[in-house]
């Protein structure tokens, strides 16, 4: 009798514990998660609401991976600045397995290809929040998710992992290009997060002539960087991803607030260097001045520090 596919999810918060709980409908899952998630979870499953409708389910769910095991796929979906920690905890089971990062930024992929040659690139353009030890709210849906074998192609084991996903019930489309997708992610991140979290404001309200000013200074530096390194983004210019951003991805996503934020106001660090930071260090190495997405890391990392120096009242 053939054995079931079995995943395992590593660092599985607002993005890993939703795709764990619908991936076991048709796999074998274990997810890695703090040990409050992990306790809750355990005991009464994972609640889903928002715009996935409402579903209660229930999966493995561990704050620490014991025994031996292997799995087909492994699912990154941590914050960016613990992905190297990952790879070095689990580097034996990376290495034997097939890879993949959904997670926001730029560099993930790229360290985790130090660990494993089999790297499958995400991107998610999902928008979860967590709302407690076992709720998860699907607060907007701006299309499927994108799979591809990093940094480009497209291979059997992508399209397994799809075909999974897509019984899953996860919407999943797969790329050839994949680096490209996640630079045109990165677009999206660099353009609406830092300003909302710097602003306190939500997407909606970045439409406001001031802050679209300076929205559109981010975007012109990001596509001279890319274009400058030879990545195709999903929108051949500038104008043409501004059109789509005022007209049609911020009016879906006009309520939401940056989660970026909520790093912010919990005393967490923020994932603004593989955002905006990523490209200005690109843009170092290319040549390319950056001044606006130089600014706006800055003003992150001033926030970051600032909160932590600020004592809780």
């Amino acid at each position: 009798m053939k054995r079931p596919v079995r995943i395992l999810v590593l660092g599985a918060g607002a993005v890993g514990l939703p795709l764990a709980a619908r991936l076991s409908r048709v796999a074998e899952v274990v997810a890695v998660t703090r040990e409050s998630y992990a306790r809750a979870i355990s005991q009464k499953g994972l609640e889903i609401c928002g715009a996935w409708g409402i579903e209660f389910d229930r999966f493995t769910c561990v704050s620490e991976l014991t025994g031996e095991a292997d799995f087909d796929y492994i699912l990154i979906t941590s914050k960016s600045q613990d992905t190297g920690g990952l790879c070095r905890q689990y580097k034996d089971l990376i290495r034997a397995s097939e890879v993949a990062s959904f997670q926001n930024g730029i560099g993930n992929e790229e360290t985790i290809s130090g660990y494993s040659d089999r790297v499958i690139g995400g991107v998610v353009l999902t928008g979860f929040v967590r709302e407690g030890d076992r709720e998860i709210r699907v607060t907007a849906n701006a299309g499927p998710m994108q799979i591809g074998r990093f940094p480009e192609g497209h291979d059997a084991a992508v399209q397994r992992l799809a075909d999974i996903m897509t019984r899953a019930g996860i919407p999943v489309e797969t790329s050839d290009h994949i680096k490209g997708n996640l630079w045109s992610k990165n677009l999206i991140n660099c353009s609406l997060n830092p300003l909302s979290a710097i602003t306190g404001v939500t997407y909606g309200e970045l439409k406001e002539p001031n802050s679209w000013h300076i929205i559109e200074q981010l975007v012109r530096e990001t596509y001279t960087v890319v274009q400058s390194d030879g990545i195709s983004l999903l929108w051949g210019d500038p104008e043409t991803f501004l059109e789509y951003l005022y007209d049609s991805l911020i009016p879906v996503m006009a309520g939401h607030t940056s989660s970026m934020s909520q790093d912010i106001s919990h005393g967490h660090k923020t994932e603004i260097d593989y955002l905006n930071g990523a490209v200005v260090t690109s843009g170092r190495r290319l040549g390319v001045a950056t001044p606006y997405n130089a600014c706006v890391s800055d003003l992150i990392r001033f926030k970051e520090s600032f909160k932590k120096a600020t004592p809780a009242p």
